[in-house]
């Protein structure tokens, strides 16, 4: 059996944490985890390169010990999908992607103005 690498792509509130937790027998990771401060959520966007680049570098360390990942993050564009192709490639993983089209609560506060931009802009 082949190890895996998923991914669960959607807007703010769309149920992709909650999604990602339900899956057994995969390590999860997401780019939110990076401002999780003492049980706190500090999001400081000066940081959200660094919280990506620590996304993947955890994503690929698992991948390469042979453990099953799941990647939940808003992916509104195709590029933002590339680099973990790109690690799927590179670890021999098999990719799958969903996407979550839930209706829950916005726990980040995201701002609805960005919400609506990030729907004008996103790939299928």
């Amino acid at each position: 059996m082949s190890k895996k690498l998923k991914l669960i792509r959607g807007l703010p509130g769309s149920g992709k944490t909650t999604m990602a937790k339900k899956i057994e027998g995969f390590e999860h990771f997401e780019a939110d985890q990076y401002f999780e401060k003492d049980g706190s959520y500090e999001f400081d966007p000066s940081e959200l390169n660094s919280a990506h680049e620590e996304c993947q570098r955890k994503t690929k360390a698992a991948l390469s010990t042979g453990k099953n990942v799941v990647v939940s993050n808003t992916f509104s564009q195709q590029w933002e999908i590339d680099p973990y192709r790109k690690i799927a490639d590179e670890t021999g993983a098999e990719l799958e992607i969903e996407t979550a089209t839930g209706a829950f609560e916005n726990i980040h506060d995201v701002p609805d103005v960005v919400i609506q931009n990030m729907k004008k802009r996103w790939d299928s």
